[in-house]
């Protein structure tokens, strides 16, 4: 299983339309080789370079397993987003106080729907997956103001 972009490629500069200087705005995602045994799919994109520690800036799950992308600015249908570490659901882009900064964007594929609340955060969510990761996949990105 991968996850690319469109608009950056693995350890490259994340394109300024997808942080908190441009438009904020999701980058589109490609997902390849999905497990064909998945019964859904999870993405977390994080910060592990922030001063206060590894800073969550989105999260989605029960994205369907035949989804191929995530189109830029959008959720899959029937997805969940969950809280981030900026206390809101849905994306936040990179936005770092200074230096630069890698963003992963870590697809996880899962042998199970999860029933988690939109009000969920990214550790309630790892603990819901523990044991039901079938495979998994990042992609990072670097963003520097």
């Amino acid at each position: 299983m991968r996850i690319t972009s469109m608009v950056f490629e693995n350890e490259e500069h994340i394109p300024s339309t997808y942080s908190c200087d441009g438009a904020n705005l999701n980058p589109p995602l490609v997902f390849i080789d999905v497990p064909k045994t998945a019964q859904s799919l999870a993405l977390i994109m994080y910060d592990p370079d922030a001063l206060a520690g590894s800073w969550t800036h989105w999260t989605v799950w029960n994205i369907k397993p035949e989804t191929k992308e995530i189109m830029e600015n959008s959720v899959p249908q029937g997805a969940v987003e969950g809280i981030t570490n900026f206390g809101k659901t849905g994306y936040g882009g990179p936005c770092p106080p200074e230096g630069r900064h890698r963003y992963i964007f870590r697809l996880y594929a899962l042998d199970q729907m999860l029933n988690l609340s939109p009000s969920t955060d990214r550790m309630a969510l790892e603990n819901a997956m523990k044991g039901h990761v079938l495979e998994w996949n990042e992609l990072t990105g670097i963003y520097e103001r």
